[in-house]
């Protein structure tokens, strides 16, 4: 098992990548700790537990840092010192042109996806440099390199993870700390089997592997790099996306989506 004996703590583990990765590092033998702002959080402890793991769960916004601060303190009476922190957390249903975003939603954005990470490392960090060894995971977006239609605050928040992941490494790699960003391209979570099929099929066509994603397939790579194996990888930006990054597609709107369908990667610039 690559994490017997580590303690990980997962944000945003009520479901879709989160829920799959807290459960793959459970069966590589870490204990987990799984937080939410999703009182269904509970529910991912409780199947942990059923693969023999101890588990512990945490409802709070990781977006406000008094709360993060006081969740991971009870986490900590639970389980011990964070050793692999997976930045998970993440809001992606905020869907408007720059022009008519508002701020609101702007800072709502930025709050959860990025300032929410840092929130966590700040948290974490102290123990990892004492003990000289921890793992860092941020769970970034391929938007974060090639933009995305109608959600600036999105791509900008996914884009910022990257820039903290680099400065993590910085900072840390000579204590025995790696911080790395996965960049997921289009996963089979709950939110994307909701969307409407003409976007989604059209969206496959436009992938290499021409199918979306598994949750699973994160978390295996998660599990990696938050494993001794991985030791010497720091501050990398790894796609995870079937070959999507390597397109200029992007999911506008229908029509868009659409006629770049129909021309076909090759005549798309």
């Amino acid at each position: 098992m690559l994490l017997e004996g580590r303690v990980a703590l997962v944000t945003g583990a009520a479901r879709g990548i989160g829920r799959a990765t807290a459960l793959v590092l459970a069966e590589e033998g870490a204990a987990v700790a799984v937080a939410d702002r999703l009182p269904e959080v509970a529910e991912t402890a409780a199947e942990i537990e059923k693969l023999g793991r101890r588990a512990a769960a945490a409802v709070f916004d990781v977006s406000d840092p008094t709360s993060v601060e006081s969740g991971v303190a009870a986490i900590r009476g639970q389980l011990g010192d964070v050793d692999v922190l997976v930045n998970n957390a993440g809001i992606v249903n905020n869907i408007a042109p720059l022009q008519r975003m508002t701020e609101q939603a702007w800072q709502r954005e930025i709050g959860v996806n990025l300032s929410g990470a840092f929130h966590l490392i700040q948290a974490v960090v102290g123990p990892m440099v004492a003990k000289k060894w921890g793992r860092i995971v941020n769970v970034s977006s391929i938007a974060a390199t090639g933009g995305l239609h109608n959600q600036v605050a999105y791509a900008a928040s996914k884009a910022g993870l990257l820039g903290l992941t680099q400065t993590v490494t910085l900072e840390f790699a000579r204590h025995g700390i790696t911080c790395n960003a996965i960049l997921p391209g289009l996963i089979a979570t709950e939110n994307v089997q909701r969307m409407p099929g003409e976007i989604r099929d059209a969206a496959i066509a436009a992938i290499p592997a021409r199918r979306l994603g598994e949750p699973r397939e994160i978390g295996y790579l998660i599990a990696f790099l938050a494993s001794d194996r991985a030791a010497f990888i720091n501050g990398a930006a790894i796609p995870v996306s079937g070959g999507a990054n390597l397109n200029t597609l992007t999911l506008g709107s229908r029509k868009e989506v659409a006629e770049m369908t129909r021309r076909g990667p090759s005549s798309t610039s």
